[in-house]
This record gives structure tokens, sequence and C-alpha cells, in this order.
């Protein structure tokens, strides 16, 4: 019964912004692209779009 709970729980998790800031990071294909991609975040963050 409790792994059925634990199933039903994760299903309907939603991933945090933190989780998915690490997704996008880590789809990343080599370090040029892991940097634009972390400039992209630091600059999102900074405008004021990181809620």
């Amino acid at each position: 019964m409790f792994a059925t709970l634990k199933r039903a729980a994760k299903a309907l998790h939603l991933p945090t912004q933190i989780e998915r800031d690490m997704a996008y990071l880590n789809e990343a294909g080599d370090r040029y692209d892991l940097e634009a991609r972390e400039r992209n975040l630091n600059n999102r963050t900074r405008r004021g779009f990181g809620l």
C-alpha cells in the first residue's frame, strides 16, 4: 500500500526551479554551451525573472 502511495506522490511531484535549472545545465553538450547556459541563468536571475 505504501509503495502505491509513494508512486502516486512521485507522479504528482512538480520540479522546483533549482531542479529545472540543473536539468537545463546538464543538457549542455560541451564546455562552451555550459558557460553560455550559466550566463543565461545568471542574466535571468539578475533581471528578476527567477521567481
